[in-house]
């Protein structure tokens, strides 16, 4: 899978998931606000990434996915290897 189409059903999956429009999802905006994730939609959001691309976040990886740009690099980097 390349990384637009990963992007693409990422951004698909959470537009879904957390019902926001797909526009505010942008690689420089901040995952918790865009989303308005407190923590224990943080933690929905983990499995659902996990369930859906099949990759492991751990919680010291999550801290520092603030953005959805750094959220495609990690999640495209799992998926590479």
């Amino acid at each position: 899978m390349g990384k637009e189409q990963l992007i693409r059903k990422i951004n698909e999956v959470l537009v879904e998931e957390f019902e926001v429009e797909p526009e505010v999802i942008t690689p420089d905006a901040d995952i918790k606000q865009t989303l308005q994730l407190d923590s224990l939609s943080l933690v929905d959001m983990v499995a659902l990434i996990e369930s859906s691309f099949k990759v492991k976040i751990k919680g010291t990886e999550i801290a520092q996915l603030k953005t959805f740009g750094l959220l495609y690099d990690f999640i495209y980097e799992r998926i590479e290897k």
